[in-house]
């Protein structure tokens, strides 16, 4: 499957001074994957094959339940086209 674009954003149910630490992790997940992906202000932007990604959100779930969190709340967006979709095509007039 060509490349495709998941953008997650989480939200640890954790006391307020936690929130950072454990997004922190999920974060440090996502880099020690290997995938692209890029970090904003409301949520994280990947790219690569769909299973993958999603195996990545997975995980990421269970990362916070580990470090605490009572629930999690995640939202998902995913971008895909049949010729795949990159993340460089979307933005790059704006670097």
């Amino acid at each position: 499957m060509k490349n495709i674009n998941l953008s997650l954003q989480i939200i640890p149910c954790v006391p307020e001074e936690r929130i950072y630490p454990v997004v922190d992790k999920v974060i440090e997940y996502i880099a020690s994957t290997g995938v692209k992906y890029e970090v904003g202000p409301m949520e994280t932007t990947m790219e690569g094959d769909l299973d993958h990604l999603l195996e990545i959100v997975k995980k990421a779930q269970e990362i916070c339940v580990k470090e605490g969190c009572s629930r999690v709340l995640s939202q998902i967006k995913i971008d895909y086209k049949a010729e795949g979709v990159t993340m460089d095509e979307k933005i790059h007039k704006y670097r």
